[in-house]
């Protein structure tokens, strides 16, 4: 049996676990994601794959980072909320492992476990969205993961949706992400408790009328208590991420959809405005099929077993 490690490194943590050819997680480790030190990262990579070598034959590993890797999987030459700049993670690590090592975009590895194991299995061309902080995406087109010329393909949240719009943490402004994630569902929520905190009664009391405290999370818990301003937050948030859908449609015409992350975990309160906005902004809508928008199935443990996959093809 084919065995590989898959290692998801997010800002808070690293969780690393060993893989079969099924797609099941045979063992896990856990470990805190080091703030300042590359090489401090590197090593905390190294220590989780020698933990779980200690107890499994393995063949390779698969290293999947937020932040744009390189077209040789090799490179991190810019992760947003970690230290990497130019980082030559695979040389790094590898000079501490002793196996094949891929890098690899934690979305992209989304997208492959997604589509191999997951909500698209059986589907060839797929485009897995995650709604979280931001948004991340990964293209499989004809069975294989889409990079792009330069390796970075796969970043729709940072489409310019409305002209001189809010400003993005990447540095322009108008971004899909600013107004279809989870951080654009709780920026929503603040701004209707400004307006009308009579709408938020569950919402407000959880934060205890401290509006800067309200979070995505919260927001989806105040619109299953009812609470009327939540649900129009979800509305006018869903119908940001259907009309986007709409616009990827277009370009790509994927045989569906996946969607993941925090903020897809609201299940019908965001994905039926979605898929309304959807149905209705589609180019041709008509005259032509509409991608199915499906919820992930793998939950946190999709980026490692996608890792992990990747590892053992490559």
């Amino acid at each position: 049996m084919s065995l590989t490690i898959g290692v998801d490194i997010g800002g808070t943590k690293v969780l690393a676990g060993v893989v079969d050819e099924s797609g099941q997680i045979l063992e896990q480790d856990r470990r805190d994601t080091p703030k300042t030190d590359p090489q401090a990262i590197a090593d905390v990579i190294a220590a989780a794959v020698a933990a779980l070598r200690a107890n499994h034959q393995i063949e390779a590993v698969g290293i999947g980072a937020a932040g744009w890797i390189d077209a040789d999987r090799a490179n991190v030459m810019f992760a947003p909320n970690l230290v990497w700049r130019n980082e030559p993670l695979k040389l790094r690590v590898s000079k501490l492992i002793d196996l094949p090592i891929v890098v690899e975009n934690d979305a992209n590895c989304h997208a492959w476990a997604e589509t191999r194991f997951g909500a698209a299995r059986g589907e060839r061309t797929v485009l897995a969205v995650t709604l979280g902080t931001g948004i991340g995406c990964g293209i499989v087109i004809e069975g294989a993961l889409f990079r792009g010329g330069f390796g970075v393909a796969g970043e729709p949240g940072h489409m310019r949706v409305v002209p001189d719009g809010r400003l993005c943490g990447c540095g322009n402004r108008g971004c899909w992400e600013q107004y279809a994630s989870g951080n654009a569902l709780a920026r929503e929520a603040r701004d209707v408790a400004q307006l009308a905190p009579l709408s938020l009664p569950h919402l407000m009391a959880s934060v205890g009328g401290d509006i800067d405290a309200i979070t995505g999370p919260l927001v989806t818990d105040a619109a299953r208590a009812g609470d009327e301003g939540a649900l129009k937050c979800f509305e006018t948030v869903g119908r940001w991420v259907g009309q986007g859908l709409a616009d990827l449609a277009t370009i790509l015409d994927p045989a569906c959809f996946v969607i993941g992350g925090g903020a897809a975990d609201a299940g019908p309160l965001i994905l039926d405005p979605a898929r309304a906005a959807f149905k209705a902004a589609l180019s041709g809508g008509a005259f032509r099929p509409h991608a199915p928008i499906l919820v992930a199935e793998l939950g946190n443990a999709a980026g490692l077993v996608g890792a992990a996959d990747l590892a053992r093809f490559h």
